[in-house]
């Protein structure tokens, strides 16, 4: 099976997109939604990227290095947004979205 050379990626896009799954539902029961908006919809962004590379190397796709490029930089800035907050939920995800960044630049 082609996918068995990318298991610690795709657990690492798995636990990045459940992580900001988490970040975001926990950001629209915040006070203070209006200074969550950026954190919102890039949790949202990498959620999608993380939850189709996983899938697309699942089923051995041959984009591989493009798709995990676009993801680790979508990561990044997911992950720097949230390392603004202070919240938990926030500091969570940016760790997961920093650790899924390097594991898609091993691919890419």
């Amino acid at each position: 099976m082609s996918h068995e050379r990318y298991q610690s990626a795709i657990k690492s896009l798995h636990e990045c997109m459940e992580a900001c799954n988490h970040c975001y539902d926990a950001c629209l029961k915040e006070e203070d939604i209006n200074m969550m908006k950026e954190c919102i919809r890039l949790d949202r962004e990498c959620a999608d990227m993380c939850a189709y590379l996983e899938q697309s190397l699942v089923r051995g796709t041959p984009f591989a290095s493009e798709l995990a490029q676009v993801c680790a930089k979508i990561c990044e800035t997911c992950g720097e947004e949230c390392k603004k907050h202070d919240h938990d939920h926030c500091q969570e995800c940016a760790d997961a979205c920093f650790n899924c960044a390097e594991e898609c630049k091993k691919i890419a």
